[in-house]
């Protein structure tokens, strides 16, 4: 019985050593939104000067779809119906860890739905429709790249895949 009781603790010690070496990789999802004139909507945290698109971290037992509509209603007090996935990208970060990012379409924003945004959460200050020309300008490189692909793949009707912000050719 003893020898049992070691082999089943040799085979989870092994167990745990084998997880120890698997990706942990992080969760985030986002919706990207437009408005009537096809601008995108980029909003402005407080803790930061960049700006970014609506999302954040997946929880644990959440899926990135449900993360994405919990974090719209927390950071923009709106419950828009969230669509069909746009990109999904690999994104290593030799400081931040590697994540794994999301980003679904989040439609058109109509005026009503507009005038319902709120700050509650606090991790916001304001938001604005920018055309995709200056997403370059205010948002950070690696940011830029994936609503860029997001872009495409709305035009498109497609999901790109996209590791660090690029796509990787299939085959």
């Amino acid at each position: 019985m003893d020898t049992q009781r070691a082999s089943a603790s040799e085979e989870e010690a092994g167990q745990g050593d084998q997880e120890a070496s698997f990706a942990r990789a992080r969760a985030a999802a986002g919706a990207l939104f437009f408005d009537a004139e096809g601008r995108v909507l980029l909003v402005q945290p407080t803790y930061k000067q960049q700006r970014e698109i609506p999302g954040g971290q997946v929880e644990p037992g959440e899926t990135p779809y449900q993360a994405c509509v919990r974090e719209v209603r927390e950071e923009l007090g709106i419950e828009p119906p969230i669509g069909r996935l746009l990109v999904v990208d690999w994104a290593p970060h030799p400081d931040e860890g590697d994540k794994i990012l999301f980003v679904f379409d989040g439609g058109e924003l109509d005026a009503d739905t507009l005038k319902r945004i709120t700050f509650a959460d606090g991790e916001l200050s304001a938001y604005a429709f920018h055309p995709a020309d200056e997403l370059e300008d205010l948002l950070i490189e690696r940011l830029a790249r994936r609503v860029r692909a997001a872009l495409t793949a709305w035009e498109l009707g497609e999901t790109i895949y996209l590791e660090h912000g690029r796509a990787v050719a299939a085959g």
